[in-house]
Order: structure tokens, then sequence, then C-alpha cells
């Protein structure tokens, strides 16, 4: 049997903070993933062992039982072992106790992974606890889904395989990073699976619950003058009436053109928009002959 170095696979060191590791494998899992690689058989593998590499070292006691198999396997390929001499029947008989069913883990859902992984976290002999299941965690089992802002203005799909259907499920409009959207029955046994939501950055916008900021660059001849100024929202551009004498760093509040409230997705936030000033780089002889003009005249 091959030994899988997880490590590797998610490109992290094995000294690697859980933030180091989440955000290698949420990365990976963008690039690899089937809804980007359709029909690309190599990116699913990837994508699978990824996916794999996650569930063992985003959980502290995988990770430790991991780290112990890895040391011994270290050295016995230091000592001059080969790869298929090494005795995996004798480790895992003397760490038998540390083992558990990967079926009442992941629920039927590991046949998905490898030998490797099975070997390692399956259950090869049933001690007292035989006939036993495990505890399931009161909130069910978690996976990890990374989306756009603009995904989480709108609302989007995303299709979720277990291991005998495909299901699709709904993200709604409004959630924002650490939002939990459960779908009932798709985990283990027919427990519940919640997907724990994590929304890209978006330059343009500053996030406060469902409030929204953004910068709106004008010209100084339109903050002295009034006019109109094309301001970026989530929905698209609208026009802002900006009045003459304008300050700079003022601000603008758009009512109901922020992010949707998550328990009323027919709620939104208020938008707000401050002003920067945009002075021009280059100016006409008639421009600048009128602003002199102008700067002698007292208010």
């Amino acid at each position: 049997m091959e030994y899988k170095d997880y490590y590797k696979i998610l490109g992290v060191e094995r000294k690697a903070s859980a933030d180091d590791i989440r955000s290698a494998y949420r990365k990976l899992a963008m690039k690899y993933h089937p809804d980007k690689n359709p029909g690309d058989k190599k990116a699913e593998d990837k994508f699978k062992d990824i996916n794999e590499a996650y569930q063992v070292l985003s959980d502290e006691q995988k990770r430790a039982r991991y780290n112990q198999l890895g040391s011994a396997y270290s050295n016995f390929r230091t000592s001059g072992g080969r790869p298929g001499d090494f005795q995996w029947d004798d480790w895992f008989q003397q760490n038998a106790g540390q083992r558990g069913n990967v079926d009442d883990v992941f629920g039927g859902g590991g046949a998905t992974f490898s030998d490797f992984f099975r070997t390692i976290f399956g259950e090869a002999v049933r001690s007292s606890q035989r006939g036993q299941q495990m505890q399931q965690p009161e909130s069910g089992y978690q996976q990890d889904l990374t989306i756009s802002f603009q995904e989480a203005y709108e609302g989007t799909l995303r299709q979720l395989q277990t291991n005998t259907r495909k299901l699709q499920v709904r993200i709604p409009a409004g959630v924002k990073t650490g939002s939990k959207v459960r779908v009932a029955g798709a985990g283990p046994e027919g427990t519940d699976l919640y997907l724990v939501v994590h929304v890209e950055d978006e330059n343009r916008f500053e996030r406060d619950g469902s409030d929204l900021t953004t910068t709106s660059s004008l010209s100084i001849f339109t903050l002295i003058l009034g006019g109109e100024a094309e301001v970026d929202t989530p929905a698209g551009k609208v026009k802002l009436n900006i009045p003459a004498g304008t300050q700079t760093d003022q601000v603008f509040r758009l009512a109901g053109r922020g992010m949707p409230n998550l328990k009323s997705p027919n709620t939104k936030g208020d938008l707000f928009v401050k002003l920067k000033v945009e002075i021009p780089k280059y100016l006409s002889s008639k421009q600048i002959e009128l602003i002199e003009e102008a700067s002698r005249i007292k208010f």
C-alpha cells in the first residue's frame, strides 16, 4: 500500500497551523473543483486527495494519529527500508485501540476515500465496542464551502455528491462567512450535514452585517458645481445626485442597497458611499486661467 503525504498534497509544512491548512485547502479545492473542471479525471482525483488530506489534517485527533504513522514510516525509510516492506499490519495492531469504523465516521461516504485512509482510520479489529455506534456530534457533520461575494448577495446553488445520490443545495442570499447551511439527511447514516460558508472578499465593498460601504471617486468640479456620479452596488451601477458644494469624505446613504437579510431576504441593508476627490493631473491653459481667476475672488 502506498503512503500518502497529506501535507505535501495540501502544500503545507508539517508544523502548519489550522488556519494555514484551511487556507491551503480552500485555494486548492476551488482550483480542482469538478464544477470548474468538467470531465477532467485528473482534476477529479486531485480534488478527492485534497478533501481526504483536509479531513485528516483539520481534525486534531486524526492529525495526531497520522503524524504517529508518519514518524514510524519515516524512521523505517531512513533506516533503509523499502516502501513495499513496511509492516502496516504490525503498526496498526499496536495502535488498534485508536481506530474507529470509517463508515460510522463518514456514513458510507468513506467509500470515496483511499485504501490508505480507510486502513488508518477504519476498523480492522472491533474491541469491546463491537456493535456500538460512535456518538454523533450534536451539531452534525460539517464541510467547508467557499462562495463569491456576488453569490452571497444573490444566493446560489451547489451540487453535493453523497455516496448514493446528487443533491442540489440552495445557498440563501445574505449568508456571510461562518454561516451554516443545513442539508437534512445528507450526512452519515441519514444525519444532517452543515455547510460552513466562507464568502470571498470583494474589494469594492466593506461589509458590516447587512450594511455595505464603498468609495466613489469624483472630479473636484462635480463636488463644487454639483452633478451626478455613477456608484457601484451589488446589483449594478446607480446614479447618485451630488449637490453643489459637497465636501470630500462626505458619506451618502443609499437605503436598501446593501446585502439581503439572511432571515428576511426581501429586506436589505444600506449602502454607504464615501466620496473621494479626484484631482486632474493635466489642465488646459483655459482651465488654468479660469481656476486662477476664481481663486482671486474672495468668498
